[in-house]
Formats: C-alpha cells, sequence, structure tokens
C-alpha cells in the first residue's frame, strides 16, 4: 500500500500526534472493513481552507470552503464492491500495479474547527474525514437517506476499528 501524504498550505507540526499513522491507519481500517484485497494507492493532501474552497469552486461548482474533497479514479458497480474493478484498466498503477482508488483532499482549519465544534479530538477529527473520503473512494454516496444512514454506520465502525472515539484525547 502506498499513502502520498502532501502538506500544501498547512503544516505537519500543526498537529500533536503523528498524523501519518492516524491516516495510515483509517485507511487500512476501511479498506479492511470493505474487504479490498488490493494493494492500494491513496494520495491524501492536506491544505487550508483558503486552498479547499478554490478547488471546491473549479471541481463542484460550490463557492465555499469545505472540509473534505473526495477524487476517485474508479466506478463501482455498487458500493464497496470490488468484484469488477479489474476490467477498469485505468483504476492500476502502470508500473506497481497498486489499485488507484483517489485523492483525498481535507482542510487542516475545518479539522480543527469542527473538532472543537463537535466536542471531540483533533485525532478523531482527521480520521473521520479520512474514513469519510475512504468510503466516497470505494462508491459510497450520502445524497438519500438510506445512504447516509450506511456511510455513517460504516464511518463509526472504521474508527472503532482502530480505537479512536469521540472522546479520544489528542
Amino acid at each position: 500500500m502506498t499513502i502520498d501524504i502532501e502538506y500544501e498550505r498547512a503544516e505537519e507540526s500543526a498537529f500533536s500526534f503523528d498524523v501519518r499513522e492516524v491516516i495510515e491507519q483509517t485507511i487500512e481500517s476501511a479498506l479492511d472493513h470493505e474487504n479490498c484485497e488490493y494493494d492500494v494507492y491513496v494520495e491524501v493532501v492536506l491544505t487550508d481552507d483558503e486552498d479547499i474552497h478554490e478547488v471546491n469552486k473549479e471541481t463542484r461548482g460550490m463557492d465555499k470552503a469545505t472540509d473534505v474533497l473526495s477524487f476517485p479514479n474508479c466506478v463501482f458497480d455498487a458500493p464497496g464492491d470490488f468484484s469488477n474493478i479489474e476490467e477498469q484498466e485505468d483504476c492500476f498503477h502502470p508500473d506497481t500495479g497498486e489499485l488507484m482508488l483517489g485523492d483525498i483532499m481535507i482542510s487542516v482549519d475545518h479539522v480543527f474547527a469542527q473538532a472543537r465544534e463537535y466536542g471531540h479530538s483533533v485525532k478523531r477529527e482527521l480520521a473521520f474525514l479520512v474514513a469519510h473520503s475512504m468510503l466516497h473512494l470505494m462508491g459510497y454516496d450520502h445524497m438519500e437517506e438510506e445512504e447516509r444512514r450506511v456511510m455513517e454506520e460504516r464511518q463509526e465502525e472504521i474508527l472503532a476499528n482502530i480505537g479512536i472515539t469521540r472522546d479520544l484525547e489528542d
């Protein structure tokens, strides 16, 4: 598994914990939860509200900052269903053979603000956003109430599997 973490307009030193470890554990938990048997490549970009606002406007036509953006690289017949993924050759890295699920962009400004707003740790908020985005990369969405409920349940299970709860200290 390859996880590239880029800091664009965000500093690793802003966090009081090992960011790479939290992101890797969360991604691994999400992949395990969805029974992904492939070696995976994911890029995670940590940025600020200004940068994510610009990308949100360019890609989604939404003129505002957001907490996380997901850029899936593959199309799933059903959420989390990897059975036909090999038919999509452009989903696999030509050199490594890794499944390139897509990219995640997270606003560090939103991570800190939402942790305060929801009354939980920064670590929990970062892991939550990674889990949420990973589910998007694996074909899940939350446009309908039932989809939202399924995603919320899976997010909590992914975080519980790595011991990250709402009352976790940073």
